[in-house]
């Protein structure tokens, strides 16, 4: 399991993965669920996934192949638009899924289904962000429905429903995020760290800001501490019901 969550913001576009893919008493494995394709002055575009790794990993190498095979405007290098780039991503990902979930009865009981998260800006539109199914279909935020997250979302969403709009700012978008995270962490031994973080403001058509937290992070470390004090703090001001008698 993972969990990912990527905002679209007034000021631009946050994202966040975690980096385990297993968990367990004498096991853990560490891989990036972020992929980045750049051509600065032109486009970005951001890819977090979840879901089966080898599903996943096959649909970016795939998408890479193609910009290899076609240099400059192959794959993600060549799409018009977001929503182009969020279809190719969910036409890749089904054709992997249908390839790997043929391969015979020992197959049968693996699950293949992996989802993305699509986002970023190309030059000429808006930045816009994407949910692409194991279907291969997609659907697109809105100014209700700001942000997407994938994997092991329930813990994490609560805080972002409270706090994220489209008008927030990304430095607190960020902070959210990784309150978010914490909450996850605390709740589920599936996710972990490292956490990766990427930005991308409006019209930058580059990633403005990129970092790796892991273990060390002083600053998620003082988060971590300052949000569950603060939580108790508030939980033992809060009055007890009238009604409720010894």
């Amino acid at each position: 399991m993972t969990y990912c969550v990527a905002m679209s913001l007034d000021e631009g576009l946050l994202f966040a993965s975690d980096s385990r893919t297993n968990a367990g008493l004498d096991h853990v494995s560490t891989f990036s669920k972020m992929s980045i394709v750049e051509r600065p002055g032109d486009r970005v575009i951001v890819l977090l996934n979840s879901g089966n790794l080898a599903t996943t990993q096959s649909v970016v190498s795939r998408l890479g192949k193609m910009h290899a095979q076609a240099q400059p405007s192959g794959g993600l290098m060549g799409v018009d638009s977001m929503f182009d780039a969020a279809r190719l991503v969910g036409e890749e990902l089904r054709s992997v899924i249908r390839m790997q979930s043929g391969g015979g009865p020992d197959q049968s009981s693996v699950d293949f289904s992996a989802m993305f998260l699509v986002g970023g800006q190309i030059a000429g539109e808006m930045p816009r962000l994407f949910l692409v199914y194991p279907q291969g279909n997609c659907i697109e935020t809105s100014a209700d429905t700001p942000f997407f997250q994938i994997g092991e979302s329930k813990y994490g969403k609560p805080i972002i429903d409270r706090v994220v709009g489209t008008n927030t700012a990304l430095d607190e978008a960020l902070k959210c995020a990784l309150v978010s995270f914490d909450s996850t962490m605390r709740s589920n031994l599936s996710v972990g760290l490292p956490i990766d973080l990427a930005m991308v403001r409006r019209d930058a058509l580059s990633v403005s800001f990129r970092h790796r937290i892991d273990s060390g992070d002083a600053y998620f470390g003082a988060l971590r501490n300052g949000w569950s004090q603060g939580l108790r703090r508030v939980f033992n001001e809060l009055p007890a019901p009238e009604w409720f008698k010894v």
